[in-house]
């Protein structure tokens, strides 16, 4: 552990690799309970649903907002649940690193990680409304977040990014989903 904490040196980087194999799995360590990296855009998850009826027809649902469900299981608890703050967050995240612009897995990770925000959200919908759907589809609205003005100031209206942006994602297949 002195060496992986311990300032970089002749010693630490002759073993690093082997001081990196023993540490990381199980010991690693990192800043964010102290200093975290602070979110530059605001995000707003929200799914829709789609059941197909016996005759073949195709009822979609109107939009879920799970983010503002996420936010109300936090707000006023003064205990909340690191889950229920984070989950759905830090899924979106790592969809983001695993998925191209094309919103394709580009590995065996990222199907992992599509799978996981897939359930996540089909879990989160069938808890909140009642009813049978098939298929759910995302649909992410990121708002950037203004950087802080000087002293006791805002940052002047020209300068605050103001422009969302949209992303959704394509209708994936669930297992059916029937709510109480």
């Amino acid at each position: 552990m002195f060496l992986y904490v311990a300032p970089r040196n002749a010693i630490s980087n002759a073993y690093s690799q082997q001081v990196n194999a023993w540490v990381r799995p199980v010991f690693e360590q990192n800043w964010r309970l102290f200093a975290p990296n602070p979110q530059s855009v605001n995000r707003q998850i929200s799914a829709r649903i789609r059941q197909t009826a016996p005759d073949g027809s195709v009822q979609v649902s109107g939009w879920i907002d799970l983010t503002a469900a996420d936010d109300s299981a936090v707000r006023h608890n003064v205990f909340p649940s690191h889950t229920a703050q984070n989950m759905l967050r830090q899924a979106w995240n790592s969809y983001l690193k695993t998925h191209g612009a094309d919103n394709r897995p580009h590995s065996d990770r990222a199907l992992m990680i599509e799978k996981y925000l897939r359930n996540i959200a089909a879990d989160r919908v069938a808890a909140q409304r009642g009813g049978t759907f098939d298929s759910i589809q995302l649909q992410v609205v990121s708002r950037p977040i203004a950087a802080p003005g000087q002293a006791g100031g805002l940052r002047p209206a020209a300068e605050a990014p103001t422009r969302a942006e949209i992303r959704q994602l394509p209708w994936w297949k669930v297992a059916p989903h029937a709510t109480d």
